[in-house]
């Protein structure tokens, strides 16, 4: 009888483990994930979650994400807030080389060919031709202002709560840009309003060569 209990209590604390962990996946899962947490968008060994608009220009070397080759865009396709976000943090690492130009995309959606039509662009550029360096919020908030080197490794953040746009470097912030209500979408550009959307990054031309990493988001309420 004895040994029946001690079974009986060892079957019911193994099920509880494995219910335990069970909840612990779906957490970890996309319905499960809680806002306000940082989640990793780019595990640093495949293009999982990611998808190639044109190229081939973009590539996975050394735990990172190359860009170099033609124009063409890499949006985030997977499925942490079923890539559609609206309040959110992404903070990533981003290196860029002597005359390259680059960018990152909100609130946009995936187009075969060209430059997207949704969402702003926060320009990754510290040496390039276009005086529209890095972080700015690009034609509609720029800056010439540059605030790190090529081949240096630095933090690019972008904070969107509501209609304000925050970006920073390592920290210090660049861009701090509330659209005006009622605001109409630039000509040209008729996405170009802060609403939601996906990720991108942008290959610009075959020149240039950026390098990033430890992209992560945090969605917010």
């Amino acid at each position: 009888m004895k040994h029946n209990i001690l079974f009986l209590a060892a079957f019911i604390f193994l099920a509880a483990c494995s219910s335990s962990n069970k909840i612990s996946d779906n957490n970890n899962s996309s319905a499960g994930i809680k806002k306000g947490k940082w989640i990793s968008l780019f595990d640093g060994k495949t293009m999982n979650g990611w998808k190639e608009s044109e190229g081939p220009s973009f590539s996975i070397e050394n735990g990172t994400i190359k860009v170099a080759g033609k124009r063409s865009h890499l949006y985030y396709d997977g499925p942490v807030e079923n890539h559609d976000f609206k309040n959110f943090e992404l903070k990533m690492q981003v290196m860029t080389t002597p005359n390259s130009n680059s960018g990152v995309y909100f609130h946009t959606k995936f187009q075969q060919r060209g430059f997207p039509d949704d969402g702003f662009e926060v320009q990754v550029n510290n040496s390039h031709t276009d005086w529209k360096r890095t972080a700015g919020l690009y034609d509609i908030k720029d800056t010439s202002a540059t605030f790190v080197k090529d081949n240096e490794w630095f933090e690019l953040y972008i904070k969107v709560v509501g209609k304000r746009v925050i970006t920073k470097i390592n920290g210090q912030t660049v861009i701090d840009w509330t659209e005006p209500e009622g605001a109409v979408a630039p000509e040209g550009h008729p996405g170009r309003v802060i609403s939601d959307g996906t990720f991108a990054l942008q290959a610009h031309d075959p020149k240039s060569v950026i390098y990033y990493k430890n992209i992560m988001v945090k969605p917010l309420p």
